[in-house]
């Protein structure tokens, strides 16, 4: 049975954050509750917004939508109001947050995107598939689409964003970014090769991966093509590395279909910015707001104790241990995940702690 093991540090300081930002008048808002079974009923990839773009400093167009509250049956969002930014990980779109844009539809403003290269966004040139253009590229949506204040959510990959903002945009953290979300990720110390297996054709793996990576992007449409004959063989491979305990067939049939989405070359263009990933020196303006850290306790790509890591370096963070839950923990414990999110924006928003 699922477990919700969330630790504060540092609570005195916490508190410090949400009475200064319920001085600076963000407690106004009502406490913001997902409806945590929301998206059940809805068929995976079926929400969708209206779709505009952002065009973020190298000129490469990213699909953007945004959930306003008033087209979903909720009060008009003010520019006094949060907004919530969810950045999806490595290999997957926005579709991903399936789930917790469905919780939220209707209570507070969301903004969801494809990072370059995924989804619907344009292709990025191979110099710019670094985290730290990931960063840029954040930094741009939220300019783009944030009026005010804003809280961000980043998976995997997502949540290696989240870090690159903090990195380059300190500034922002405290003003403008006032909570964040760290979901299946880490600063650094990564094994890239196994954020790879879902990813390759026929589950091919091991210790060559590394090494591999660019002789079979050179012959990435042969890759395609196998990845699309291993279909049976990748569901299973999907399943063991992106869950931990049985999952309906429809989930792991959905994230499957996000990863054969994304083109082998794509793959490869990142696959170098997570063997080089060194970012725990780069922490310190995630203490400055509200951070929550969540993380299956059994995901095979960004194991745990990354997030434990995460967690004792972020002064005042919250650590959220899902038991048996793999790295897409997003899907698989979503009521969990959105319960937790439902605490960190109401610490954003300043309440519970005045």
């Amino acid at each position: 049975m699922s477990i919700k093991g969330r630790i504060f540090g540092t609570v005195v300081g916490a508190a410090g954050l949400a009475a200064a930002a319920g001085a600076v008048g963000i407690a106004r808002q009502n406490r913001v509750i997902g409806n945590r079974a929301a998206g059940e009923e809805v068929a995976f990839g079926a929400l969708h917004s209206p779709p505009r773009v952002t065009v973020t400093d190298d000129a490469v167009d990213l699909y953007v939508e945004i959930d306003e509250p008033e087209d979903f049956g909720g009060v008009p969002a003010t520019d006094d109001d949060l907004t919530v930014v969810f950045v999806h990980g490595y290999s997957l779109n926005l579709d991903c947050w399936h789930f917790q844009r469905a919780a939220y539809r209707g209570q507070v403003r969301t903004v969801f995107y494809d990072q370059r290269s995924h989804g619907r966004s344009a292709r990025s040139d191979e110099e710019h598939c670094t985290i730290e253009q990931l960063g840029h590229d954040l930094r741009r949506v939220i300019e783009d689409t944030v009026p005010g204040r804003c809280v961000v959510v980043g998976h995997s990959m997502g949540g290696m964003s989240v870090i690159s903002l903090a990195e380059h945009y300190p500034e922002l953290f405290g003003d403008t970014v006032v909570g964040a979300a760290l979901m299946s990720t880490t600063a650094g110390g990564l094994d890239p090769g196994r954020i790879l297996f879902p990813m390759l054709p026929l589950g091919l793996g091991g210790r060559f991966v590394g090494r591999a990576v660019r002789t079979l992007d050179r012959g990435h449409k042969v890759v395609d093509v196998a990845r699309a004959w291993g279909h049976a063989v990748a569901d299973v491979f999907t399943d063991r590395y992106a869950f931990g305990d049985d999952v309906p067939a429809s989930m792991v049939e959905f994230v499957y279909s996000m990863l054969n989405a994304t083109p082998f070359a794509v793959v490869a263009d990142f696959y170098p910015a997570f063997a080089t990933l060194d970012h725990f020196e780069h922490l310190e303006p995630l203490s400055r707001v509200p951070t929550s850290i969540i993380c299956g306790t059994e995901d095979r790509i960004t194991s745990v104790g990354h997030s434990r890591k995460l967690h004792s370096r972020i002064t005042g963070s919250s650590l959220l241990e899902c038991e048996g839950a793999g790295h897409m923990v997003l899907l698989e414990r979503h009521k969990q995940v959105t319960a937790e999110l439902d605490d960190l924006i109401s610490l954003a928003q300043g309440e519970g702690l005045l």
